[in-house]
């Protein structure tokens, strides 16, 4: 089943004194593009999510995200008491027009290391519940990929089976097509006026006809066609391979409209041709 690279995760875990928001989105890639946007006490942990990221997720641009909102009367930001008393000694020294204390410390609190961050360690069972957090964003995100994968599938399946309709209406309108070329070239030669070795001329019209051919073109396109359905059946997501395939029925499609040399084919032609190219633009999104 295939699954598409657009989706979306979220958990919240409730800690002691903080509440932690976990958020993954992620959109259509080449590769896997990480961005990993976490807390400084977490950083020590960045390897181990983005492998645990890449494990699940293959491919696509993935922002993850932890937000950490303190709930509690803990804080690991606090006044540098120290610094702001110094700092208004000497702004005192400095300026001794103001007489309002409230007017130093404005001043003070402006200048840096004024206010200080305290390095908070994590705690084991925190990150624990942080872990298992991730994994249920994670989990959600996958759900979300697969019911996306199963929407694009549904198209992709009316697509190919509108493509396969178009190509036995090209059977069909093949015999008209050849007999259509013969009476050209009948005309063409009665309008010469000139004597034709029939014999001659017969054997040069089959080698013609012969290079209008399309029926390899048809049996491989038939087979592109059926391997497109047994790969978007298959257990795995792989739009590499779907692309690949979609490339392959184009070539035949290609061909097809090139040798046509008939108005009614070609018609049908430029509409697998636009088949074709919406299912492309959709295997973009395909993991």
């Amino acid at each position: 089943m295939i699954q598409s690279m657009t989706g979306y995760g979220k958990s919240v875990v409730q800690l002691a004194q903080k509440k932690i928001t976990i958020e993954i989105k992620s959109l259509n890639s080449k590769n896997l593009d990480l961005n990993v946007r976490i807390p400084q006490a977490f950083r020590e942990k960045e390897l181990s999510i983005r492998q645990e990221l890449a494990s699940h997720l293959i491919r696509g641009k993935v922002e993850f995200s932890i937000y950490s909102e303190s709930t509690g009367e803990s804080t690991t930001t606090s006044l540098n008491i120290e610094a702001i008393e110094n700092y208004i000694n000497q702004l005192k020294e400095v300026n001794v027009e103001y007489q309002d204390e409230i007017e130093y410390l404005k001043m003070a609190m402006r200048l840096p290391d004024a206010i200080k961050t305290e390095r908070e360690d994590i705690d084991p069972s925190e990150w624990n519940a942080i872990y298992e957090g991730m994994q249920e964003a994670i989990r959600e995100i996958k759900k979300y990929r697969l019911d996306e994968g199963e929407v694009l599938a549904q198209d992709f399946r009316e697509r190919i089976m509108q493509i396969q309709a178009l190509s036995s209406q090209i059977v069909d309108v093949d015999q008209e097509r050849l007999v259509a070329v013969r009476a050209r070239l009948h005309k063409a030669i009665a309008d010469l006026e000139a004597n034709v070795d029939e014999n001659r001329f017969e054997q040069e019209l089959i080698y013609y006809l012969e290079k209008l051919d399309i029926t390899e073109e048809k049996v491989r396109l038939n087979n592109h066609l059926d391997y497109f359905l047994t790969t978007l059946a298959s257990d795995d997501s792989n739009g590499k391979k779907l692309g690949f395939i979609g490339q392959e029925i184009g070539r035949e499609i290609n061909t097809t409209g090139s040798k046509s040399n008939f108005a009614p084919m070609q018609k049908i032609v430029v509409q697998m041709k636009d088949e074709l190219e919406k299912i492309k633009e959709q295997l973009l999104n395909v993991l």
